[in-house]
């Protein structure tokens, strides 16, 4: 789920994670460094953790019918960094 400063929240599917930042897909386009917060799940240890974090638009592209959204995490908390970090191992 995105949530955009000045926006309602929308749905969108994560394309791709890292250690610094997500991709998410979504319906309409955002503006480049438009800042917000992203919740997304992940498996992780065979259970979902959610990552909640401050992050701001990179990049926004169309691709396949929808727009992908590039994310810089801003101001990670450390179980947010934990759990990255395991889920990218």
């Amino acid at each position: 789920m995105l949530a955009m400063e000045g926006e309602a929240p929308i749905l969108g599917k994560t394309t791709d994670v890292g250690a610094n930042g997500v991709s998410i897909s979504v319906p309409a386009p955002l503006i480049v460094g438009q800042a917000g917060q992203v919740t997304f799940d992940l498996m992780v240890d065979g259970k979902f953790t959610t990552i909640s974090a401050r992050a701001k638009a990179l990049y926004c592209i169309f691709s396949n019918g929808e727009f992908k959204i590039g994310f810089q995490f801003l101001h990670l908390e450390l179980s947010a960094v934990t759990a990255l970090a395991r889920y990218l191992r």
